[in-house]
């Protein structure tokens, strides 16, 4: 789309221009827009009109937040939230923020968020537990292939009569079989 117009046109050219060049005016518009937008979203619900909706349909407050969407003003806040110099709305940010949440549930929030995500982590769990079973059993069943009696004569083995570099015996620490 093209540049914003009208509110979210205004906070958007006023952004991000430095706060050293910002006049006092910028400064109260940029508060106002955002103490607007609280307030917008601070409205409760009116519960007639929300049992006449079919159900499925989007509630007042999901429609207010798709239009804010829509505009860039949720990106906005984003950037009005991170940036450094923007510090000194990051209370109304917050506070913009919590109201968008407002009807939300923290379990709803995690659940839509994994999702068909949630299921292929299940799924992949479950390989992967298979998987790991199937090794333990292979193991297993090459450590009953294996003689259950050692060989007496693996090992470290000195060599009396042969002499090594210094005064020593030689240390030997193969197999017999390979002397």
């Amino acid at each position: 789309p093209g540049t914003p117009s009208g509110l979210w046109g205004a906070l958007t050219a006023l952004s991000p221009q430095d706060w050293e060049q910002r006049q006092e005016e910028d400064t109260l518009l940029i508060e106002r827009i955002l103490l607007l937008v609280r307030n917008v979203l601070h409205v409760p619900p009116d519960p007639t009109e929300e049992q006449q909706g079919v159900d499925g349909d989007a509630s007042v407050h999901d429609r207010v937040l798709w239009a804010l969407h829509i505009s860039g003003m949720d990106d906005l806040l984003k950037f009005l939230a991170s940036a450094q110099v923007e510090q000194q709305w990051a209370l109304h940010v917050l506070e913009i923020i919590s109201l968008m949440f407002r009807d939300q549930s923290p379990e709803e929030l995690a659940a839509l968020g994994q999702g068909t995500a949630g299921a292929e982590h299940g799924e992949d769990t479950r390989e992967l537990e298979a998987l790991r079973q199937r090794e333990l059993a292979e193991k297993r069943a090459r450590a009953l292939q294996r003689p259950s009696r050692h060989s007496r004569f693996g090992g470290s083995y000195v060599l009396q009569g042969l002499k090594s570099i210094g005064d020593r015996d030689v240390v030997f620490h193969k197999g017999l079989h390979n002397v």
